[in-house]
């Protein structure tokens, strides 16, 4: 494998992994009853346009009754892999609003 086909093979690695990231956002929303792309706009407010990423994760997810269970620690922890730490902010706080109505 030359350096040209393997940089290709990383760049391709990684934009599978950022999908696969996407949809554990987008499957963990719809499993706590959030909008994905409310939630998104909520960390990134100054983005102009859909983010066709997620568009394309929400079209895969599947209703919370037919889904696993996604734990807020496992989406944390792949949202800091990729280093997007404005959504898990704001996936933290949707969290806390979860427990609460939960616990009411």
């Amino acid at each position: 494998m030359d350096k040209k086909e393997l940089e290709e093979q990383i760049i391709n690695n990684y934009k599978r992994d950022e999908t696969m990231m996407v949809l554990v956002f987008a499957q963990w929303c719809v499993n706590n009853d959030l909008d994905p792309s409310e939630v998104y706009k909520k960390a990134y407010p100054g983005e102009k346009g859909e983010n066709e990423a997620l568009r394309h994760a929400v079209s895969l997810t599947v209703p919370k009754e037919e889904s696993e269970h996604i734990s807020s620690e496992t989406l944390l922890g792949v949202l800091s892999l990729f280093g997007n730490d404005d959504l898990a902010f704001v996936v933290t706080e949707e969290m806390d609003m979860v427990k609460k109505r939960k616990s009411e």
